[in-house]
């Protein structure tokens, strides 16, 4: 998987970073048991600070799509699960994602279709959706 920073971007570089991981997890380009880079080395090849991965691996272990291991380093979660936490979350974020599509003027309609189109294309499946 390659793993592209913007540092001209106002989104914090960890934050694309583990976007970025999550998107490759999703679409089954980062596979359940397969180890990432170690945090010195992803962040030689993007150039990025290594305590900046190491922030980025330290959120996506606590929101349990990876895990540390001492020996192997982060790896990706074998078992990830719906839990109340998880959907919590993600209420909150589809709840912000509406109302900025309300304020825009956006139809239900439009908006449901939009997050189903992104919903496959986030799978990755050419069939499901473009990618």
């Amino acid at each position: 998987m390659i793993i592209e920073i913007n540092t001209q971007s106002v989104i914090p570089i960890y934050e694309q970073l583990c976007d970025q991981i999550v998107l490759g997890i999703a679409s089954k380009k980062l596979f359940p048991g397969e180890s990432l880079p170690s945090t010195r080395n992803l962040a030689a090849d993007l150039g990025i600070n290594s305590l900046t991965v190491n922030k980025a691996y330290s959120i996506l272990c606590d929101d349990g799509y990876i895990v540390m291991d001492r020996r192997k380093g982060a790896i990706v979660t074998r078992n990830m699960a719906v839990n109340e936490t998880f959907l919590s979350g993600l209420k909150q974020k589809l709840l912000l994602s509406a109302a900025e599509g309300i304020c825009r003027g956006m139809s239900e309609t439009d908006y449901t279709a939009l997050c189903a189109k992104c919903y496959k294309d986030a799978s990755g499946d050419p069939e499901k959706g473009e990618k």
